[in-house]
């Protein structure tokens, strides 16, 4: 078992985070050896990517096979060890990031799910996952969809791309690279014949053993263990004969060879399999195991089994009771049933221990007070901080062009509920249909209801999900917990459903809206609601997230999950009392400026926001760009909307290589389901993408033009980063730094934020800047001096005066005085430290003209620049003259 000696000396509670994501390439060695690196930077706690035993060549760690074995790719349980050795020698702590919600099917890799595979509902781990055993399709009761085929099945089949084929004891069925076990209630007829062949009375013995497994469709706990005991001891007989007689493993064989030419025959032999092979797309609508989101190789579990909780959190309670973690990061807790048993659970475990969740707050949307955990991931964070630097006039003009331009929509909230349906019809089709047969259920069980057809029930449920103006709601309709404020959201959804389809009965509106608020209640009711929950998750984030953010492009830095990209700016009353809320409410949560989960990184977003600050300037440009690349398009391929985001990432990423740029578009054109999409591929716009993208990044004229609109933002959006990243450590919360974001860092969206990071560079730049003064750091601006010098001095801060920062702290918002006052951004904790961001920097020019900011009496120092600054009134163009931002702390 790993140690961390350093467990007496490191706080739960970080002083501030650094993400690392680990994978083959970048594994526990490589973390380790940059350990001593992350304290002199301040970090207090690396914060993991999941790294329990994931899928083979696995990029992120959320596709776990295995929760009681640590991932081999990344070195196995040695490497892992050593890993947390070295942290404890560096006095840091260590957050992991866990996966409650899924696995991965990744092939026999997840024996829970093979298991399945093999014996149905009689698996002892059947109950490990949530499946729908009898679904409205007759075909798939008791029976797994497995959609793999290329093609539909009967034509699989009959090119004889599917085999069966014997390892020792046991029976394979082959589709290329995949490999499914088979049910043992199909054996017997093959080793019967088997046994007839070579006359053994053993292997007809075999076949009759199989033959009198119990009922494989019995779910009772004792008797599916009882039966999966004995299914071992007949395989691994099976196993010894195959090996002592090469009689009857030959005899076995002709079977099989028999079988799989024999498209009848083979035919008849998979319809007695615990699961029905499937052409891929019938996925869309059939599949009956929920899965995160619409990946159908991640299955969910029924975590609010406490048998599942147990066995899934073994290793990682144990890890939280020795102190190996300090914290936990929880990973999607909306597609939980019941996310606040499961937060309820942890906090029993594991007490005192830092737990934060991913949940995404719509603008407006309260953290759960009843929630035992620290706080969220800090998406609400980022979008607060990040409309700081979005100008609301300019914003105005924004839309007019980008309308005139692309000839797209600029109805927001009509957008997400159009593309909330679309996925809902497509992608996310099984997941409605099980939710609307389980409510034709009700209606059945009220007479007065009973006559609503199934297509009435299944467009009311999508027309309320797709008003829904939150991810979900948390009720307990077992125990009948409901909250005024979940009453409110699901009344507020179905008015808004009954305005946009007045041809439903709004009779029907009503009564679903009874059974969601528990005003009618039921045993079938109550499942109804639990699912429904669970549902409108996976339509928020697939409608909006991955479509809608990748549709409306009038401004893509506002476009980061959690966001309103509708209405993104922010005043800084509005920051002030979003703060003053954190630190009276979740004073430990979790600040996030970039994510692995980011649209864009937090120097790209400040780049792009700078446009809403000169609308005109931008619309000129893209006019003049659009005409010097007209004579590549083809057709109106690309269309005007994907040229525009094309654009405006050129501009938010430049300098950016043609391959990066022609990956980026392909997944933003997919998601956004406009043109093209990932499981409907247009091949015609996709090639006329990218050869657009390879010709406008050939042509001289406007790649000139392009430079010269680009290069007075860069020095702009810098000092916009910088007043980010200092707002994100020095406000209530526990800072987090992404991997590499210490330096400026122009990525885009997975993969794109996954690349190597040069720590060799990171270290020397850290070893040279002590050494330097602010005029000197400035004037290596481009090396990112400036903003490795903020971190550096901003984290020393927080171990200097942890009083400040603490939940015991408070936050103070700080006003100028003066012309530029507007463009200031300023606060004080706990009367020691006063920090000063600008904001709108192409606004205020290169002055601050006379503006001041009135802070306590006394001697202060700049952590910057370490000048002295007296107290009282202070001038702002002399206070950032060697430094744009400035962190001041009271020396007595």
């Amino acid at each position: 078992m790993p140690s961390n000696s350093s467990k007496n000396t490191v706080s739960r509670i970080p002083v501030a985070t650094y993400r690392l994501q680990l994978h083959a390439g970048f594994d526990f060695d490589a973390a380790a050896a940059i350990a001593d690196y992350l304290r002199e930077l301040g970090i207090s706690h690396v914060y993991s990517s999941p790294y329990l035993q994931a899928a083979p060549g696995s990029l992120h760690g959320y596709d776990v096979v295995d929760h009681h074995s640590v991932n081999q790719e990344l070195g196995g349980a040695d490497a892992h060890a050593r890993f947390c050795q070295r942290l404890g020698e560096m006095e840091l702590g260590q957050v992991l990031d866990v996966v409650p919600n899924h696995m991965a099917i990744a092939g026999r890799h997840n024996q829970y799910w093979w298991d399945v595979l093999e014996n149905g509902p009689s698996s002892p781990y059947a109950s490990y996952f949530d499946i729908d055993w009898q679904p409205l399709e007759g075909k798939l009761w008791n029976k797994l969809l497995v959609p793999i085929l290329g093609d539909h099945y009967g034509r699989v089949l009959s090119r004889h791309e599917i085999s069966v084929s014997r390892n020792g004891g046991e029976f394979l069925i082959n589709y290329f690279d995949h490999r499914l076990p088979v049910a043992p209630k199909s054996f017997p007829p093959l080793l019967s014949a088997a046994a007839h062949e070579v006359q053994s009375d053993y292997l007809a013995f075999l076949a009759d053993s199989y033959a009198g497994l119990p009922d494989p469709t019995s779910t009772d706990r004792g008797s599916v263990l009882a039966r999966h005991r004995d299914k071992q001891v007949i395989r691994n007989l099976l196993t010894r004969l195959c090996s002592e007689s090469e009689e009857a493993a030959h005899a076995i064989d002709n079977q099989i060879k028999r079988l799989n030419t024999n498209s009848d025959d083979l035919d008849d032999f998979l319809e007695h399999q615990n699961y029905r092979l499937a052409f891929w797309k019938t996925a869309g609508q059939e599949l009956m195991y929920r899965r995160f989101f619409d990946v159908n190789t991640l299955v969910a579990l029924r975590m609010e089994s406490d048998h599942v909780f147990l066995d899934t959190h073994s290793l990682i309670l144990q890890w939280l009771k020795e102190g190996v973690l300090d914290g936990i990061r929880i990973d999607h807790p909306d597609g939980l049933r019941n996310p606040e048993y499961y937060f309820k659970r942890l906090r029993d475990a594991a007490p005192g221990v830092w737990i934060v969740a991913e949940k995404i707050l719509e603008p407006g949307e309260r953290f759960r007070e009843s929630w035992p955990i620290d706080g969220t991931t800090g998406y609400e964070f980022l979008n607060e901080a990040g409309g700081l630097f979005i100008d609301t006039d300019g914003l105005l003009k924004l839309t007019d062009f980008y309308a005139e331009f692309t000839g797209e929509s600029i109805d927001y909230s009509a957008l997400c509920r159009d593309k909330k349906e679309l996925v809902m019809r497509s992608i996310l089709g099984s997941d409605l249909n099980r939710i609307t047969s389980l409510f034709v259920q009700v209606c059945e069980s009220h007479r007065d209801r009973r006559d609503y057809t199934r297509q009435e029930v299944g467009r009311a449920i999508r027309e309320i999900a797709a008003s829904f103006p939150v991810y979900r709601t948390y009720m307990v309709a077992q125990s009948g917990e409901v909250t005024d404020i979940d009453i409110h959201y699901i009344e507020e959804a179905v008015e808004a459903a009954k305005l946009q389809r007045a041809e439903i009965d709004p009779e029907l509106f009503d009564f679903i809206r009874d059974v969601l608020t528990l005003r009618i209640h039921g045993s079938i009711e109550n499942e109804f609601v639990m699912r429904f929950q669970q549902f409108t998750s996976p339509v928020m984030a697939k409608g909006v997230e991955d479509t809608v953010f990748y549709c409306f492009n009038r401004l893509t830095s506002a476009n980061e999950v959690g966001g309103n990209p509708g209405d993104p700016a922010i005043s800084p009353k509005q920051f002030h009392d979003f703060c003053a809320d954190l630190q009276a409410t979740r004073p430990n949560t979790m600040l996030a400026t970039s994510t692995h989960d980011t649209k864009r990184s937090e120097d790209v977003r400040a780049r792009i926001a700078l446009l809403s600050e000169i609308p005109d300037a931008w619309a000129e440009a893209v006019r003049r760009w659009s005409a010097m690349n007209e004579h590549f398009r083809s057709g109106a391929m690309p269309d005007r909307n994907m040229e525009y985001l094309l654009y405006q990432t050129m501009v938010g990423a430049w300098p950016i290589s043609v391959e990066r740029l022609q990956q980026y578009m392909e997944k933003a054109s997919r998601e956004a389901k406009q043109q093209t999409s990932w499981i409907s591929p247009n091949e015609e716009f996709d090639k006329a993408l990218r050869e657009f993208i390879a010709k406008a990044c050939d042509n001289n004229e406007f790649l000139n033009d392009l430079k010269q609109f680009v290069e007075p933002l860069i020095g702009p959006a810098r000092v916009t980063s910088l007043s980010q990243i200092l707002l994100k450590l020095t406000c209530p919360g526990v800072p987090d730094i992404y991997q590499g974001m210490e330096l400026w860092d122009l990525s885009l969206v997975d993969p794109d934020n996954r690349r190597p990071v040069d720590y060799d560079l990171r270290r020397r730049l850290l070893s040279e800047v002590d050494h330097l003064t602010a005029r000197q750091i400035r004037e290596r601006e481009e090396e990112g001096l400036p903003k490795l010098w903020v971190i550096r001095q901003a984290l020393k801060t927080r171990r200097l005066y942890p009083h400040a920062f603490t939940s015991g702290g408070d936050y103070r918002p700080l006003k100028g005085e003066g012309r530029a006052a507007g463009n200031l951004l300023a606060f004080e904790r706990t009367n020691d430290v006063v920090v000063i961001a600008p904001r709108l920097v192409l606004s205020l020019g290169d002055s601050w003209g006379s503006t001041t900011l009135t802070i306590r009496p006394g001697k202060w120092k700049n952590q910057f620049t370490r000048a002295p600054v007296s107290g009282g009134a202070v001038k702002l163009q002399e206070l950032l003259s060697d430094f744009p931002v400035a962190l001041l702390v009271r020396e007595q």
